[in-house]
């Protein structure tokens, strides 16, 4: 039976639980248009009430991509010319999820932290490119330094 879309996954990261979704929305214009292509991949540490959400937002823009188009996936989002990851897959978000960690996000402060997804992809899609070598995504935990 396949997975529920819209229902939230687990992940560990440093030791800590999280439970993880993935949406994709748009901003409507002043006609009621959609644009604003927005992919959003929210963790939220556990148990629950421990610490606020974190939302990385990746968006359409010049050199970039997010999904959409009839050319990319239904996770896929990316440079056009360099990194790319499919957010469907555990081992892109917990690399993700990493490399926020790395660069200061706390997950027991309570307020709910947003951030571009653009400035964290690359140096996720390396660690997740050296993690892909080593245990199943199901298995242990990750850390950006690969320890």
């Amino acid at each position: 039976m396949p997975r529920h879309a819209k229902k939230p996954r687990p992940l560990v990261a440093d030791g800590r639980p999280y439970m993880w979704t993935m949406r994709h929305s748009h901003r409507k214009d002043n006609d009621g248009r959609s644009v604003d292509c927005r992919q959003i991949l929210t963790f939220s540490p556990q148990p629950a009430g421990t610490g606020g959400p974190l939302r990385i937002v990746f968006t359409e823009g010049p050199g970039r991509y997010v999904p959409g188009g009839a050319y990319t996936g239904s996770g896929d989002v990316g440079f056009t010319q360099g990194a790319g990851l499919n957010l469907h897959e555990p081992g892109a978000a917990r690399a993700l999820l990493g490399v926020a960690l790395a660069r200061g996000w706390q997950p027991e402060e309570r307020r709910p932290v947003e951030l571009d997804g653009c400035l964290l992809l690359e140096p996720a899609a390396a660690a997740r490119a050296a993690y892909a070598g080593g245990p199943k995504e199901s298995e242990g935990d990750f850390s950006p330094s690969g320890t």
